[in-house]
């Protein structure tokens, strides 16, 4: 322990030492290998994910803090909304041409704030707005990469049994609880949400 304490600041190993399985954090009941390391589910459709990402920005926050080389993943469900099978397939488009940090904003605001996107043709527009071809698009949509990304995210929330978004897994093996965290303050939530996934990082 010691180890920890003495590269860290005295506040962060003093909270870290208060994060107790079942409060902060919860242990699944059966470990899924082979999923990336931070494994965040999320959907455009879900209030709660506007808020965490473009309000909050939890996961800004949480990448912020995690140690060098450890990988963030975002997968999209498909349990909510009208279109949550084809928002699936339009993240694993984003994911296949690196531009998720495009889209995300924009997404959430058409669907969220202006409800402009009624259609799969108004889902590619949100693609075009964001600087992707059409035809970029559509050569994405249909190709073998981007077919075994969506059966990738469908597999995840059906091997952690995922309940809702959302949601936040550590090494296949720990949930987020965020019922547990310090909600005195967003600033205070949003920082402990970050030391918690960090603390399970690094958690053998």
């Amino acid at each position: 322990m010691d180890k920890v304490v003495k590269n860290e600041p005295q506040v962060l190993s003093a909270s870290a030492a208060q994060f107790s399985d079942g409060a902060q954090y919860v242990t699944l009941d059966k470990p899924v290998t082979g999923e990336p390391q931070v494994l965040e589910f999320f959907s455009f459709y879900c209030p709660h994910c506007y808020q965490f990402e473009e309000v909050y920005h939890v996961s800004d926050s949480v990448k912020k803090v995690l140690p060098a080389g450890t990988k963030m993943t975002k997968y999209h469900v498909e349990f909510l909304g009208p279109l949550g099978k084809q928002m699936t397939q339009a993240w694993a488009v984003a994911m296949a041409l690196g531009v998720e940090d495009k889209i995300t904003p924009l997404m959430f605001e058409a669907v969220q704030k202006t409800q402009t996107v009624q259609t799969p043709d108004d889902i590619r527009n949100v693609f075009v707005k964001a600087g992707v071809s059409a035809e970029d698009y559509d050569a994405a949509l249909n190709s073998f990469v981007v077919k075994s990304l969506v059966v990738q995210q469908q597999k995840a929330a059906e091997d952690l049994q995922l309940r809702g978004v959302p949601a936040m897994f550590v090494n296949g093996k720990y949930m987020v609880k965020p019922d547990g965290l310090d909600t005195s303050s967003m600033e205070a939530y949003v920082k402990q949400f970050a030391e918690v996934v960090k603390f399970l990082s690094e958690k053998k």
